[in-house]
């Protein structure tokens, strides 16, 4: 489906083609649903309960990107997406790497030795696809780079369905209304804690913490896969006592048993920071989105930023 052909209406003006959204995980499926509303039809291709970092595209995956009127990704966390897109040629898809134009911060770096990669060929592949050494593809945790990547969204979803473009302009602006209403209440509910420094499992926090003139402390890089190191976990937990830290955190969708040691060790309790890299079924169950999980994860860092 060409440029301009997304949405059409036949002659009798019934039938109306809507046009194919193909997203990877979560926040980038949330950002253009929210985006599209009704002209549009919005899949995500990482299941619920699913980690994106490790995740692979399937047959029935690939010919829904080769079948995209728009393929929606955000670029780092996908090591998979460019080859995916190469392998299921579109000439006519429209390809949106939402955080385009959003200036990177370097990650944390992951630490080497515990890669367990075997040579070194494949070590470099997947450094790539774990995004360890490079860049930090987090930005949608921070509600001011979220606009950016819903603005990009709408460009794409407008070229390729001009037809429809004033709705998606439309819906796009109150999305990031919504976004900004977020982000102040960020501002306003950690600008007076007390303490500064918080510590979680694994890199994902940079952007947010950046935001609101916190520091993240994480046990892990990156990949939230990442086994630290016994000489990092011990200089987490160093760190952790001299701060008097209360509370270790964790996420959904990775085993909580690292922070829970050092949470063990030092006396403290754990709470749910959650990266928003996807959806629990429980999350679905309880209506949660990308705004009611953010709101959720800032009452977490109220409350153990205040201990």
């Amino acid at each position: 489906m060409g440029e301009g052909a997304g949405a059409s209406s036949g002659a009798s003006g019934e039938a109306e083609t809507k046009l194919k959204v193909v997203t990877t995980f979560y926040p980038m499926y949330e950002f253009s649903r929210q985006v599209a509303g009704d002209n549009a039809d919005v899949v995500a291709l990482v299941p619920a309960g699913a980690e994106p970092h490790d995740w692979e595209p399937s047959a029935k995956d690939m010919a829904l990107i080769a079948d995209a009127d728009v393929f929606v990704y955000n670029g780092i966390v996908e090591g998979w997406a460019e080859k995916a897109l190469a392998s299921a040629g579109n000439a006519d898809r429209i390809v949106v790497k939402a955080s385009e134009g959003i200036a990177l911060k370097e990650g944390v770096a992951e630490e080497e030795d515990d890669h367990g990669h075997g040579d070194e060929a494949e070590g470099a592949e997947d450094r790539d696809h774990d995004h360890g050494h490079e860049l930090d593809p987090h930005v949608w945790l921070d509600p001011s780079l979220a606009k950016r990547e819903v603005s990009n969204i709408e460009a794409a979803l407008a070229k390729a369905d001009p037809e429809h473009a004033a709705d998606y302009a439309s819906n796009a602006e109150a999305f990031n209304a919504k976004l900004s209403e977020l982000d102040q209440a960020f501002r306003d509910g950690l600008k007076d804690a007390k303490r500064k420094e918080f510590v979680t499992q694994h890199a994902a926090f940079g952007y947010l913490a950046k935001a609101y003139g916190l520091t993240q402390v994480p046990i892990s890089g990156l990949s939230p896969d990442q086994e630290p190191s016994p000489e990092r976990m011990a200089d987490i937990v160093k760190e952790a006592k001299r701060r008097d830290v209360k509370t270790i955190f964790f996420e959904t969708l990775v085993d909580p048993k690292v922070a829970r040691t050092i949470a063990d060790e030092i006396g403290a309790a754990t709470d749910v920071l959650n990266p928003l890299e996807g959806l629990t079924d429980e999350d679905r169950k309880n209506g949660l989105d990308y705004i009611g999980i953010m709101r959720n994860n800032l009452a977490a860092l109220k409350k153990a930023l205040n201990q």
